[in-house]
Formats: C-alpha cells, sequence, structure tokens
C-alpha cells in the first residue's frame, strides 16, 4: 500500500530509518511522480515572518546562555498548527518549505553571535553592514559548498546516519499531516517535555544540573582528585540522545569520560605543584581551579584539536566524494544537456553551472568587501579570501557529518581553529594589532556562519529527502532567508548591544565570542596558542581512526561539557532498553518508533518553551530565587524529576504495537 493514498497516511516508510538493501528503492511520502504544493505565497510568506521572528530570539538566547537553539522543530510545530487551523490543502509540502525558509534564523545566528560580538568586547567597533554581510556571505558560501554534496549525505548514506534534529522535525510534520494516534502522542510528549523544561528555566523549581557535589564524598571527590559527575536533566537533550541511539551516544560520551576522568584529574595532579599560572590566558594556578575551570582552561582545546583533525580525516576519506562532485560540476558545466533532464523530481538540484557561478560572483563580492571595507589592502583582502574559502570548503563536510550524527554543530570549536589559523596567516602577511583583530573575526564571522548553514542545510535537504520534496525549491529560496536572517541579526546585535552590552555588570554573556576575544587578543600579539593540547587531540583522533572508532563523535564528546553528553547517553540507553524487551522483531520497532515520537515531543517541546522562557526573560518576568535553584536540595528534586521523566519515557515507549494505527 502506498504511503500516501485513502485518506490514512501510514507515517514515513519502513525503510525510512534503515539501510537499503541492494536493490532497494526508498520511496517518500510525497512520490517522486507527484506535483505537491510547496512555492506559494503561503509558505514564503510565513517563512520569511519566522526568520525574522526566530532570528531575534535565538540571537538573545545565544548570547545570553551561548546555545543556539535548533529553530527548525518549532517552526515546524507551529507551520502543521496554522495550516490546520486555516484548513490549507497540500500542506505538506508547503510546511517543509516553510521551515526550510524560518529555519535560516537559527543558523546565520550561530554564525553571527559567536564571533562578532568579540569586536565589542575588544572595545573595536563594528559597523551594521559589516556584521550583515558576513553573515549574508557566510550563509550564501556554506549552502553553495553543500549543495554538491547533497546527494551523498542524504541519498547514498541512507540509514548510515541517526539524524537526529531532521528525524525530530520530520516526525513532527509526518503527525501533523496524518493527524490520529500518531499526533496526540506527539502532543502529549511535546506538553509533558515543553512543561517541564519551562519550570527548570522560568521558575527554577528544581536545578537543571545536577552534580555529585551534593553528596559529602562527591564534595570530597571533586575537590582532592577534581572528580566530578555533571548530568543536564532536561527533557529536550535526553530526547535527542534517544534519537542519537546507544551506539553514538556511547562514543560520544566516552570522549567526554576521558576528558573529565582522565586528563582533568591527571592535569590536577601533575600541576598541583606549581606556584604560577601556566598556559595561555589562565588566571588562577591548577591547584585553585575547580573541575570545570581545568577543563575550559586546558581539556576543551585537546578537544578542538580532535575535532579539527577528526575533520582533516573526514576530508581526506570524503576525497572521493568531493572528486565526484567536482567531475559531475566539469561535466555539468561543459558538455551538452544530457540525460541528467529525466532525474526524477525528488532528485533535482540547482545547476552546477550556477553554484559554479555563484561561487565565483560571491568570491568577488567577498574580496571586494575585504577590501573596501575592513582590511583595505589587497594583499590582505586576498589573504583573506583565501582563508575563507579553504577553510570553508574543507570544513563544510565536517558540518554536515557532524549535524548528522550528533545533530550538534561543533561550530564554536572550528571557528576557534579560524580564528588561530586565521591569526597566524595575517600576521605573517604582516596585519597585527587591532586592525588585525577587527579583519580576523570578520573573516571568523564568515566561516563560522558558513559551516553553521552547511550543517543546518543538510538537516533541512534529508527532512525534504524523507518526505519527497523538490531539492532544488528548498535551495533556491533557502537564499532569500539567508539575507532576511542576516538583516534581521545585523539589527539585533547592535540592539542588544546598545541595551546591555557584553562586558561588565548585567551585559549579555556571549561565552562563545568572550572565548574568541580571549584567544584572538594574545594571538594578534604574537602571544602562543596552546599548540600542545591542539597536537595531542590531534594524535588522539589519528588513533581513534585506527582502532576504528568514530573520531570526530569522540572529539565533540571531549569538547562539550560533560552536563550535555551524559543524558544523551541515557537517552540511548532507553533507546536501546525499549527496544530490545521483546524477541518479536515487530513489537520491537513499533516500540522505537513510538518512542521517537516521544523523543521528538519533548525535543520540539522544549526547543518552544525556550524561546517563551526566554522572551518572558527579555520582558523582565523572571521568577527563578537563584539561592533555591543552586543549591543541593534543588539538585538532588532535579534528579528525582528526571528520574520520573525517563520512566514515564519508557513506560510510553513499551505501549507501543506493531500496527497500531
Amino acid at each position: 500500500m502506498s504511503e500516501h493514498q485513502g485518506g490514512q497516511i501510514k507515517g514515513l516508510p519502513e525503510n525510512a530509518y534503515t539501510e537499503l538493501k541492494p536493490g532497494e528503492e526508498y520511496k517518500p511520502l510525497m512520490p517522486a511522480d507527484s506535483n505537491p504544493q510547496e512555492i506559494t505565497v503561503y509558505s514564503v510568506t510565513m517563512g520569511l515572518l519566522m526568520a525574522v521572528l526566530f532570528s531575534a530570539a535565538a540571537a538573545y538566547l545565544g548570547l545570553k546562555i551561548g546555545q543556539v537553539f535548533e529553530a527548525a522543530i518549532p517552526i515546524a510545530i507551529i507551520a502543521v498548527g496554522v495550516s490546520t487551523l486555516l484548513k490549507i490543502k497540500g500542506s505538506l509540502g508547503q510546511n517543509v518549505i516553510i521551515q526550510s525558509i524560518g529555519q535560516n534564523s537559527g543558523l546565520i545566528v550561530a554564525g553571527a553571535i559567536f564571533t562578532i560580538p568579540a569586536l565589542y568586547i575588544l572595545n573595536l567597533e563594528a559597523q551594521f553592514y559589516q556584521i550583515f554581510l558576513a553573515s549574508a556571505f557566510g550563509g550564501v558560501l556554506g549552502m553553495l559548498f553543500i549543495i554538491p554534496f547533497r546527494k551523498y549525505f542524504v541519498a547514498e548514506m541512507h540509514g548510515k546516519f541517526p539524524f537526529p534534529e531532521a528525524t525530530a522535525t520530520t516526525e513532527i510534520l509526518v503527525a501533523g499531516e496524518k493527524g490520529g494516534k500518531q499526533a496526540l502522542v506527539l502532543v502529549v510528549s511535546g506538553l509533558i517535555g515543553g512543561f517541564y523544561d519551562f519550570i527548570i528555566a522560568t521558575f527554577g523549581w528544581w536545578s537543571e544540573t545536577f552534580t555529585t557535589r551534593v553528596f559529602g564524598f562527591g564534595e570530597m571527590l571533586a575537590d582532592k582528585f577534581k572528580l566530578v559527575f555533571r548530568l543536564n536533566v532536561g527533557a529536550a537533550v535526553m530526547g535527542l540522545g534517544y534519537i542519537v541511539g546507544l551506539k553514538y551516544a556511547a562514543i560520544i560520551a566516552a570522549g567526554s569520560f576521558v576528558s573529565w576522568y582522565l586528563l582533568v584529574p591527571i592535569i590536577s595532579y601533575i600541576g598541583g605543584g606549581l606556584t604560577e599560572t601556566f598556559g595561555t590566558g589562565a588566571t588562577k594556578i591548577i591547584s585553585a581551579m575547580s573541575a570545570e575551570e581545568i577543563f575550559r582552561q586546558y581539556v576543551r582545546h585537546v578537544g578542538i584539536g580532535g575535532i579539527a583533525m577528526a575533520g582533516i580525516i573526514g576530508i581526506i576519506r570524503s576525497s572521493k566524494i568531493i572528486r565526484d562532485a567536482l567531475v559531475l560540476a566539469v561535466k555539468e558545466i561543459f558538455e551538452k544537456k544530457s540525460a541528467s533532464n529525466a532525474a526524477k523530481r525528488t532528485q533535482l538540484d540547482i545547476s552546477m553551472k550556477i553554484i559554479v557561478g555563484g561561487l565565483v560572483i560571491t568570491a568577488i563580492l567577498l574580496f571586494i568587501f575585504f577590501q573596501m571595507g575592513v582590511v583595505h589592502n589587497l594583499g590582505w583582502a586576498f589573504a583573506g579570501l583565501l582563508i575563507v574559502l579553504i577553510i570553508s570548503f574543507l570544513f563544510t563536510t565536517v558540518a554536515a557529518n557532524a549535524i548528522a550524527i550528533v545533530g550538534t554543530n561543533p561550530v564554536s570549536g572550528m571557528t576557534l581553529m579560524t580564528l588561530i589559523l586565521s591569526s597566524i596567516v595575517l600576521t605573517s602577511v604582516g596585519l597585527k594589532g587591532e586592525s588585525g583583530m577587527i579583519a580576523a573575526l570578520i573573516i571568523g564571522g564568515v566561516v563560522c556562519t558558513a559551516l553553521s548553514m552547511a550543517g543546518g542545510f543538510i538537516t533541512d535537504l534529508k527532512i525534504g529527502y524523507w518526505l519527497g520534496s523538490t531539492p532544488r525549491k528548498q535551495e533556491q529560496w533557502k537564499f532569500l532567508g539567508v539575507l532576511v536572517s542576516a538583516l534581521t541579526v545585523g539589527f539585533v546585535i547592535m540592539i542588544l548591544n546598545e541595551t546591555y552590552g557584553f562586558v561588565g555588570e548585567g551585559s549579555l554573556v556571549a561565552p562563545q565570542a568572550n572565548a574568541m576575544a580571549a584567544v584572538i587578543q594574545p594571538l594578534m600579539d604574537q602571544q602562543p596558542a596552546p599548540w600542545i593540547l591542539y597536537i595531542v587531540g590531534a594524535i588522539l583522533a589519528l588513533v581513534l581512526t585506527m582502532i576504528k572508532v568514530p573520531a570526530l563523535a569522540f572529539a565533540l564528546g571531549m569538547y562539550i561539557p560533560l552536563e550535555l553528553n551524559t543524558p544523551l547517553l541515557v537517552g540511548g540507553l532507553i533507546a536501546h532498553f525499549v527496544s530490545t524487551r521483546s524477541k518479536d522483531e515487530k513489537v520491537n520497532n513499533a516500540r522505537r518508533e513510538r518512542g521517537t515520537l516521544i523523543a521528538s515531543g519533548f525535543i520540539a517541546g522544549g526547543a518552544l518553551m525556550g524561546v517563551i522562557s526566554a522572551i518572558l526573560r527579555w520582558q523582565g518576568f523572571n521568577w527563578v530565587n537563584p539561592a533555591w535553584a543552586e543549591s543541593h536540595s534543588a539538585e538532588i528534586l532535579g534528579i528525582v524529576m528526571f528520574a520520573a521523566l525517563c520512566a514515564y519515557m519508557i513506560w510510553d515507549s513499551l505501549r507501543g504495537k506493531p500496527e497500531e494505527d
């Protein structure tokens, strides 16, 4: 039975999340021979509106807490809700376009807020046109570089990557189209997850992070041996872990455990006797540092080195894919119209001629922007252009890989690497001091946005692939979303700087931008970067590759804080548990699928309520009592509530029955 016939949509085909057998074909919800409504006045207007709203919300939230939420999920929920209310026919194709255009907001924001505020932090002036153009060029480059790899990541690797964010968004769009029991499961879990995360963020009834410091022996272990366990008790992160699955969640957590239970105690033990500060930017002696401070000051750099090396290994491994994409480009450009005209609707991309032409035009405009708007020197502008093009091209596949595995793009880590490399190149060609810092940060902003866009766009194309959208339409209209989001972000950053500022009392924290500022100042003043730590991470990634452990997932675990990795493992364990209880494979599959819906609901509810909570805080409503929220009792209550949430997830997932809908 076709999934789209009769009034009953059965949901995604059974082989949506599994590897295809030889000769087997994946047939999306909107078949290739159908002609669904996608680009309409409604879908484009709604998408652009979402891009503006969520760019503002994401910029504020990202600068406040350093986490940029994935906008695709709340936008998908709103799209489904509005199309149901307005009784719009053929809404599935239009809803994909709405989230496709709107999702630019989170991607452009992530690129801009990790770097641009560092200009203000360093007391350097950033003009509106610099923020806007850096974001816009970065977004366009990220898209142009990733489109040639769409077929590889989306179709050829079908079932090999979990794509957690794309899975959650797709489930929401399908449930919205289908209604019935699936939609009910999603709504209930969305309400539970959203309400749960909303209470933490807005009222602080229990702590967001549980640590072993609440117990006497835990306090002793943390102080004496720098051993501490941390767990974020949020519903959204645990839901993400369920979709990532046990295999990758375990590898990510293993990276985290190496950081926290091997490297942090070793550094503490060896450096405990030092009587002066050690390492670039250190303000305390090692014996006075907490486990968290040792992680931030030293261990994270090992993770960054690992991510960079895993990226290089990934580039070498995917050199065949890169070569194939380039050969295809040359063929398409120089050969007469070929059989590719007969390609199915669901396999149509923007033509290679346009992509190559777009890259050439973007490169020329970038060069003019660097020359006239940033460095005012032809040699330096050319150096800046080369840095942007080479790093963006090489790391786009790394960003796409990371998103496909974990649903988290290590943009800040890769941008830190970009800043270090560009600072070295720029100082070697004679660009130092303040103008050097401005140039390096704007170059960093372009690269950061390109990588952020590449990762998010592959999610977007995967959603379209599962549902049967026309890739070319997604790609064409995404460009408009990039420009609108870049404009919004430029205004929002300037307003937030004037309203709150990024330095001093009551200012926005802007954690990543502060980290970038801390890294770039010594580099431009010719102080050494922590090269030895980067090299250790790089060697570790090589060793992991030799023993066939996915180095990128492991290095991500080393870099992302412990409390965000442990709930991933909990979610992965729950996924494994519920899908292996029965001897009947059909029952196991039904339970796993129901669990995926519940996890998607948790992620969606958490993301949506995070936005609402941020808006309330922005309006001055803050009901958190810090004295209680940071107390040990609130942490214990947090772990109890988290256990209850996990128990609910297991109980509800086990209710899944085959052919229940």
